[in-house]
């Protein structure tokens, strides 16, 4: 990675992103929808979010309630006994969870949670980082 040296630039570095076809695609639709100057500008927002999400997770502490979202592939080898036997682990901080098919092979699950933060993150991470699961989002709660 070589740094820009235009002072427009100072404090920024250029980096390629890998995206698939579709992903690419969709994220041009947005960009035109929405009226982004440009890619760059709707990728760096979306990172400054990640970021922003995950900070503010690490900084976590006491007692939290929130929602764990997954839409994952029940298809993917391993990934239903994965997720049932992590939720079983956590069941401390687990409340509720609900099941739903989405179609032939996505199945999205809401897990609802209450309990120490850190321990809340942790059961986040796991599920998140699962070969098989396509989408995970935290969402806490004010208390």
């Amino acid at each position: 990675m070589y740094p820009v040296r235009d002072e427009w630039f100072v404090g920024v570095v250029r980096l390629g992103v890998t995206l698939s076809e579709r992903l690419l695609t969709e994220l041009d639709e947005i960009v035109k929808k929405v009226g982004y100057p440009s890619r760059s500008k709707a990728i760096q927002d979306s990172v400054e979010s990640f970021v922003t999400e995950h900070r503010w997770l690490r900084e976590q502490k006491g007692e939290r309630t929130g929602v764990i979202v997954l839409v994952y592939d029940h298809e993917v080898r391993g990934v239903e006994d994965y997720l049932t036997d992590t939720e079983h682990e956590y069941s401390s901080v687990i409340c509720s969870s609900t099941h739903i098919h989405l179609t032939k092979r996505d199945c999205l699950e809401a897990i609802v949670v209450r309990g120490e933060a850190p321990r809340i993150r942790d059961l986040s991470e796991r599920l998140r980082t699962r070969r098989g699961v396509k989408q995970a989002k935290l969402t806490v709660v004010s208390q």
